[in-house]
């Protein structure tokens, strides 16, 4: 059963009270949480067993910073980039610590986040986000990864073409003060805007919302596009509490993955962006749940030139809005102009349908200014300014051939109202009676969800039975989106590009055509990363 429907149906009046009350105080700027505890640093999985957490009342809640609490208007940070510890050509050799780190955020006290740094790096200097590796085609990439939380936790290359063993799989994962290396080479054809992140089942949503994530860039060497100054933006989320903690999710955080008041570029809020000439952004959105429709006003158009695995064919000329899904990361140029204006780089309203309770759906977010952009062009020819045209063709991008078999892929989800809200049926933090599932059953780690054949093109069906958006991804490798289906109306895909994360409307099936190129067992699941941890994950096998 559909969940609103069940919650229709099944929710008691006294219940339904209660949590609309909740509801509304969310929608009027979340200032009220209050489904579970919200300790700065909550009990850890794999260290010792959490207290089960019964749902409280309103009154109990923490309040949250206001939305207005960060500063803004300073120029964008620049992201750290993690140093090369190798002077051998084609081998980049980098130490990689995930360590507590203090920012003074707020007056009343710092923030500790979790923090990817380099080796010796001083965690408090620079931006949150974990530092930029820059890397080529063909380079062998060995990351050692040192592990200094209180949980287990891993490295996952997200999109990236790495074996199965290095992709940090919630089975492989890294204890509290141990270390492990991840070494790749990456191949010729896999250059493209990537990321990385922690993947350790149940504790990727935390470990993500307290702040471990990072940018990654392959590089071509033939790139048409070099001669662009790049800029490089980082979207993350951020949920404060007005003492400064990070608080722990609650009901509705997992119900419809975390939001925060705050949207972050390069870990900044609001920050100021000077354009003098034309540039390429590269664009990530590593929130844990959020949907961005970027925007820079009717009046400033924008060129698609790549997705998640690189450059398009073809540019996309005249673009007003670009609707990036979590996990997603796309390349755009963005022209300098030819005369001084403003301009404000805005998440747009999008309708992702999240739940309210006890029916229904939450109203979409308002729009959500992410940064302010000023557009100075210098004259051609002075201070390296220069016009720069976008090549006709980017590069051959040849669509896979028919597939030798097909997969099906369905996101369902179920509400048992009684268990969510019964006392102590909460276990490591997470409500009970929630249940995100791929194929019918919530992912377990001993089963085999799907078997696919090393090498074999395979048509995938991704159908979303849901009430709201899923973003799908896909490790170990890209895919090219073929076509939708939506109330009987089938449409070809007009963008041939490849990807590893895809969003699917509530009633929608994506299929992709996709060929994984080693052996070895990959995951796929919603990269809202509650759904995620609450059991929307499969396994896949391949042979």
């Amino acid at each position: 059963m559909i969940r609103r429907q069940f919650l229709a149906r099944t929710l008691s009046a006294a219940v339904a009270s209660l949590l609309a009350r909740g509801v509304l105080a969310q929608h009027a700027g979340h200032s009220m949480h209050g489904m579970e505890g919200m300790d700065d640093m909550p009990d850890m999985p794999g260290m010792h067993p959490a207290k089960p957490v019964a749902a409280q009342p309103e009154s109990a809640a923490a309040a949250l910073a206001p939305a207005d609490a960060l500063p803004s208007g300073a120029p964008l940070p620049a992201l750290r980039v993690l140093r090369n510890e190798s002077r051998e050509p084609g081998l980049f050799r980098a130490t990689l610590v995930a360590e507590p780190a203090q920012h003074p955020l707020l007056a009343s006290r710092p923030t500790t986040f979790w923090q990817y740094n380099g080796a010796g790096a001083d965690s408090t200097q620079g931006p949150v986000t974990g530092p930029l590796i820059d890397v080529r085609e063909g380079d062998t990439v060995e990351i050692r990864f040192i592990n200094r939380l209180p949980q287990p936790s891993t490295i996952h290359w997200h999109g990236m073409p790495v074996p199965p063993d290095q992709d940090g799989n919630p089975g492989n994962v890294v204890a509290p003060g141990a270390t492990r290396v991840y070494r790749f080479t990456l191949p010729a054809g896999s250059a493209g805007t990537y990321w990385y992140h922690p993947h350790p089942h149940m504790m990727s949503a935390e470990q993500v919302f307290r702040g471990l994530a990072g940018p990654v860039i392959v590089r071509a060497a033939d790139d048409p596009l070099a001669g662009f100054p790049e800029r490089h933006l980082f979207f993350s989320d951020l949920k404060l509490a007005a003492d400064g903690s990070i608080p722990a999710n609650d009901m509705m955080d997992w119900m419809n993955g975390r939001e925060g008041q705050f949207v972050l570029v390069n870990g900044a809020r609001r920050p100021r962006i000077n354009v003098k000439e034309d540039e390429r952004w590269r664009l990530w959105n590593a929130c844990s749940a959020r949907y961005l429709r970027f925007s820079l006003g009717a009046g400033q158009r924008f060129v698609q030139v790549g997705t998640d695995g690189g450059l398009l064919e073809t540019p996309r000329e005249g673009l007003t809005e670009l609707l990036l899904a979590p996990g997603e990361r796309a390349e755009v140029i963005v022209r300098a102009g030819s005369v001084p204006s403003q301009a404000t780089l805005t998440a747009d309203v999008y309708d992702r349908r999240k739940m309210a309770m006890p029916e229904g759906s939450l109203p979409p977010d308002p729009a959500h200014v992410l940064a302010d952009v000023a557009f100075q062009p210098q004259p051609i020819g002075e201070a390296g300014a220069a016009l720069r045209a976008i090549p006709a063709t980017l590069r051959t991008i040849v669509p896979l051939p028919a597939p030798v078999a097909r997969k099906s892929v369905v996101f369902s989800e179920a509400m048992d109202m009684t268990a969510m809200h019964h006392s102590g049926a909460s276990v490591h933090g997470m409500p009970a009676g929630m249940r995100f599932m791929i194929n019918g059953t919530s992912f377990d780690p001993k089963r085999i969800t799907l078997t696919s054949r090393r090498d074999a093109v395979e048509e995938w069906a991704v159908e979303n039975r849901t009430d709201m958006d899923h973003p799908f991804h896909l490790h170990g490798t890209q895919f090219q989106v073929v076509g939708r289906e939506r109330g009987g109306v089938v449409t070809p895909e007009p963008l041939l590009a490849w990807r590893d994360t895809v969003n699917v409307q509530p009633g929608e099936t994506v299929r992709i055509a996709t060929v994984q190129k080693m052996a070895g067992e990959r995951m796929f699941h919603c990269h809202i990363l509650e759904h995620e941890d609450l059991g929307m994950m499969g396994t896949l096998r391949v042979i």
